[in-house]
């Protein structure tokens, strides 16, 4: 049969799904890990990604071989994810430079706002040129050294294949593109000048990989690379490779939110909303950025930092109890339990607040995080209320950035799909986020494997797509047979969250001074 691999790298997860020719999952492993804070900075070892990646696919080729008697030996095209942005640069000689530095950083705001006000174009502090720019003005000595600049997408996808590239999507979080296939000219020779002082060796060109829309073809896996991913030698190489993506693009993908009016929210370790636009937008906004789908359809992006890290943190709180009482509750019955006792709460979560910021938000203003919360003396204190102010927490940077969209730029949504384990809870997150955005959410039934499933849709869809667009493939070849659960905003809801909404503004001084 036809078979079609998706890797992604997340944020705590590493995950592999294998599709058939129809899209349908037949196989899929992961591998779990975390970042860590390693003098100042937020990294992942380059041990820790090759054991990742080499541990997610043996998981996936394990299940595979235990449901069809037989080792996985042939695959017609896949392709690698990660999360987006960051900064992985590289010598001549291959090596890296400096340790991995990943989206989760905020220590690069000068250099974001100088580039920002060159540009007349939003650079966020993720972003893989705001990361250099503050290596080049902070006098980082292996600046003069670089060779090559990647994010985690892009190094794996060269490591495989040997081809310095990415997909359009990944690229227009690492530098402003003007096309689905090429950099911004203008905003290259902008940084060109900027940087002449410092008389570097290379050319940001230079440096930066060749953007490959959706669909673009020419890569394969190395004999080297399949030696890589699949110790074993099972695998034998050839493996078409598509144009690696972040997780911004793949979650669009896997929503099937490619095309203009619709849009997706992707909630795990962070939260980010992406809507693609009809129009360039009219103002500079720093809460938005304006990346690419990974056909290289303009999209407006808000990224926030923090979403499901402290619930998790809270649940475990409570199983920890749960244990101690002699309660035996799973890890699942935990959140179905507590996401669903969160629901009978107030709709304003009786004037509780909660901060989910265990790092930086630069959406909310927030240059360092500490999570927190707070409530009024009068107010209605339960836990129900308590857990209810955490999951809005989760959305409340998000709604700060969308509402700029909505309001300022009378951007029009025609439907929102909500992905990621925030909404495995069925009814409750997702009925939140309606609630906060004012528009009805939907959660497909059969994408539950996420990113890493909607990058083995865009490996099949270089092989199927024979010169269709990638929304009309999707539509048509993908998710016309798929359903979806919708839940609408309600009166209630919809003013509960404003009102939370309304403290939670209120009270960020108190963060900013708590993180200070």
């Amino acid at each position: 049969m036809e078979k079609y691999l998706g890797i992604e790298f997340g944020s705590t997860r590493i995950k592999a799904v294998l599709t058939d020719g129809e899209h349908n999952v037949i196989a899929s492993g992961a591998y779990d890990w975390q970042n860590s804070l390693a003098d100042g900075v937020w990294t992942y070892s380059r041990e820790e990604m090759i054991a990742g990646l080499q541990g997610s696919y043996a998981a996936m080729a394990q299940d595979y071989a235990q449901k069809y008697a037989e080792p996985l030996t042939e695959i017609t095209a896949m392709g690698i994810s990660a999360m987006m942005h960051g900064y992985l640069a590289f010598g001549a000689d291959g090596r890296l430079l400096t340790p991995f530095r990943t989206w989760r950083n905020t220590f690069t705001g000068k250099a974001a706002e100088e580039l920002t006000r060159l540009f007349g174009f939003n650079i966020p502090q993720r972003w893989s040129i705001a990361h250099l720019y503050h290596a080049i003005i902070s006098g980082e000595p292996h600046v003069r050294d670089i060779a090559r600049l990647d994010t985690l997408a892009v190094y794996i996808h060269y490591l495989l294949t040997g081809r310095h590239e990415a997909g359009s999507g990944e690229a227009a979080g690492m530098f402003p593109i003007s096309a689905p296939d090429s950099w911004d000219i203008f905003m290259l020779e902008k940084f060109r000048e900027l940087v002449k002082p410092y008389n570097l060796p290379w050319d940001i060109a230079g440096i930066l990989p060749e953007v490959k829309p959706a669909g673009s073809r020419g890569a394969h896996l190395t004999a080297e690379g399949a030696r890589l991913l699949d110790p074993t030698g099972a695998l034998r190489p050839g493996v078409l490779m598509c144009p690696p993506e972040g997780d911004a693009g793949t979650g669009m993908t896997a929503t099937n939110s490619v095309k203009c009016g619709t849009g997706n929210v992707s909630a795990g370790t962070s939260i980010f909303s992406m809507i693609v636009l009809d129009k360039p937008l009219e103002g500079v906004y720093p809460e938005i950025d304006v990346v690419a789908t990974p056909d290289g359809s303009p999209a407006a992006m808000v990224h926030c930092n923090n979403c499901c890290s402290e619930l998790d943190a809270w649940v475990k709180v409570f199983g920890e109890f749960a244990e101690i009482a002699g309660i035996g509750l799973t890890k699942s019955d935990l959140y179905e339990k507590l996401y669903r006792h969160a629901m009978t709460g107030s709709p304003d979560c009786g004037g509780v607040v909660a901060y989910n910021f265990l790092s930086g938000e630069p959406v909310a203003g927030a240059e360092s995080g500490r999570p927190m919360y707070f409530r009024s003396p009068d107010g209605e204190w339960s836990l129900a209320n308590f857990m209810r102010a955490e999951l809005d927490s989760a959305f409340a940077a998000l709604k700060h950035g969308m509402d700029i969209l909505t309001e300022s730029e009378h951007v029009a949504v025609s439907r929102i799909m909500g992905h990621g384990g925030l909404f495995k809870v069925q009814g409750a997150a997702q009925q939140l986020l309606a609630d906060a955005l004012d528009t009805e959410v939907s959660v497909l039934t059969t994408a539950g494997e996420g990113g890493a499933w909607g990058m083995a849709l865009l490996a099949a869809f270089m092989e199927q797509g024979d010169g269709q667009p990638l929304p009309d493939y999707l539509e048509e070849r993908v998710f016309s047979r798929m359903q979806a659960i919708t839940e609408s905003p309600t009166a209630d809801g919809a003013e509960g969250f404003r009102r939370f909404m309304e403290n939670w503004r209120r009270g960020l001084p108190a963060e900013y001074a708590a993180a200070r």
